[in-house]
C-alpha cells in the first residue's frame, strides 16, 4: 500500500526507495536502530545480546537476541534485501542452538553486552529479573519457547510459503516488513508492518494452530491451558467491567485493555504459578522519558492511590525496558489445578477492577 503526504491542497504519494538507495547499512544503521529502538518490532521484548555467536563449531551470529516478558527468548534476523534470502533456515539455526540455554547463560551473555570490557553479571541479572517481574530465578520456567522475528525490505514467495507452513506446526515466526519511502524534500520514512501472521487473525490463527496440535499430540501444552485459562478469567471479566469486554481469549501470557488515553492499558498476565494485574505505560518506540515521565507522575500520588486501590501496589520504573509498570500479584497461575482457577480469577478481575477505579481518573487528568 502506498504512504501519501496530506496537504491543505492535496494528497501527493511518497515515492518509495531502497535502504542501498538511501545508504542505510544492514549491520551499522538498520541494526543499530533497531537495537536501540526494538519496540519498533515488539514493545514487549528486551535486547540481552548484539551479534551473538557463543556457538560451538560454528561462526554464525544472531542480529539481535533478545527477551520478551513470557520468558521467552526470541531471536531476531535482519535483511535489507527485496525477497528476504533465507533467512528463514540461518533463524531456525539459532533458535534451536538457544533452546537449551540457561538462566545463568543468558545472564553472562548480557552482562558481556552491557559491558565487555567489564562484565557486571549482578547488575545484568537484576535488570533481566526487573523485565521479567520476577521476584527470584525460576529456571523451569525459562526458557518458555524461542521465538522467531524476520524483519526486511520485503520477502519473497517460498520465504512467506515456509513460514506459513512453520507457523501451521506451532512454531513462533513472524514476518515483518521494513519499507523506506523518500519525501521530496529528502525526509526518509519507514513504513514498518507485521505481515506474517495478519495482525488481525493471529489470535484466530493461534487458537487453530493450538486445536491441530492437541489433535496430533493429544496432550495439552502451555498454549492450550493458557488458552483455556482466559477464557475462563475473560468470561467472569465481562460481568464485571468492560475494560477486557471484546477481547478474545489465546495463548499468549497476557491481555490487554483500553483505559482511554494512549499509551497506558490495564493489562492481566499469568505465569505458571502467579499471575499480575496491571496498569503497563508505553508510548511507543524512543519514548523513554515520556513513559518515566507518567509514571514519576502517577507515582507522586502513590499513597492515595493505594488507598484507593486498597493494598500496595509494585511500582517498577524498568530503566532497560520500553515501558513501566504498576501491579498487583495474584497467587495462582495458568499450570494450578484448574480446579482452582476459578478463585485465581475472582481474586484477579476484583483487582483489576480495582486497580481501573484507582488509576482511570488520574491518568485522564496527568500531565507531564
Amino acid at each position: 500500500m502506498p504512504i501519501f503526504h496530506v496537504s491543505q491542497k492535496e494528497l501527493r504519494q511518497v515515492a518509495e526507495t531502497t535502504f542501498g538507495a538511501e545508504g542505510i547499512m544492514e549491520r551499522n544503521d538498520l541494526q543499530r536502530m533497531l537495537r536501540d529502538q526494538i519496540a519498533v518490532l515488539d514493545e514487549r521484548l528486551m535486547v540481552v545480546a548484539e551479534e551473538f555467536g557463543d556457538w560451538l563449531d560454528s561462526s554464525r551470529r544472531i542480529d539481535l537476541l533478545c527477551l520478551d516478558m513470557e520468558a521467552n527468548l526470541v531471536v531476531i534476523e535482519l535483511k535489507r534485501t527485496e525477497d528476504g534470502g533465507h533467512m528463514e533456515l540461518q533463524a531456525l539455526r539459532y533458535a534451536a542452538m538457544v533452546s537449551a540455554m540457561t538462566f545463568e547463560q543468558l545472564v553472562e551473555i548480557h552482562a558481556r553486552y552491557r559491558n565487555r570490557s567489564v562484565p557486571d553479571a549482578e547488575a545484568a541479572k537484576a535488570s533481566i529479573l526487573e523485565f521479567l517481574g520476577w521476584d527470584d530465578v525460576y529456571e523451569d520456567q525459562f526458557p518458555q519457547d524461542t521465538r522467531i522475528i524476520l524483519a526486511a525490505a520485503d520477502f519473497g514467495k517460498e520465504l512467506t510459503t515456509a513460514v506459513m507452513w512453520l507457523i501451521d506446526r506451532g512454531i513462533d515466526i513472524r514476518c515483518v516488513r521494513m519499507k523506506p519511502y523518500r519525501m521530496v524534500d529528502g525526509t526518509v520514512l519507514l513504513d514498518v508492518q507485521q505481515l506474517i501472521p495478519v495482525p488481525e487473525v493471529s489470535a484466530f490463527q493461534t487458537q487453530i494452530g493450538v486445536k491441530k496440535q492437541a489433535e496430533r499430540q493429544n496432550r495439552t501444552d502451555r498454549h492450550d491451558l493458557r488458552l483455556k485459562f482466559w477464557e475462563g478469567l475473560l468470561e467472569l471479566a465481562k460481568t464485571k467491567s468492560d475494560v477486557h469486554a471484546n477481547r478474545k481469549p489465546t495463548s499468549d501470557g497476557w491481555v490487554g485493555g483500553g483505559i482511554n488515553r494512549q499509551g497506558f492499558s490495564l493489562t492481566y498476565t499469568t505465569r505458571r504459578t502467579d499471575s499480575q494485574v496491571e496498569l503497563w505505560i508505553a508510548h511507543g518506540a524512543g519514548q523513554h522519558i515520556r513513559n518515566k515521565a507518567a509514571f514519576r507522575a502517577l507515582e507522586a500520588h502513590r499513597p492515595s492511590i493505594e488507598a484507593d486501590f486498597g493494598a500496595p501496589l509494585d511500582w517498577q520504573e524498568l530503566p532497560d525496558g520500553e515501558g513501566c509498570r504498576i501491579r498487583y500479584i495474584v497467587d495462582g497461575g495458568y499450570k494450578s489445578p484448574m480446579d482452582q482457577w476459578p478463585s485465581i480469577h475472582a481474586n484477579m478481575v476484583d483487582a483489576m477492577v480495582r486497580l481501573d477505579k484507582a488509576m482511570r481518573n488520574r491518568v485522564a487528568q496527568l500531565t507531564y
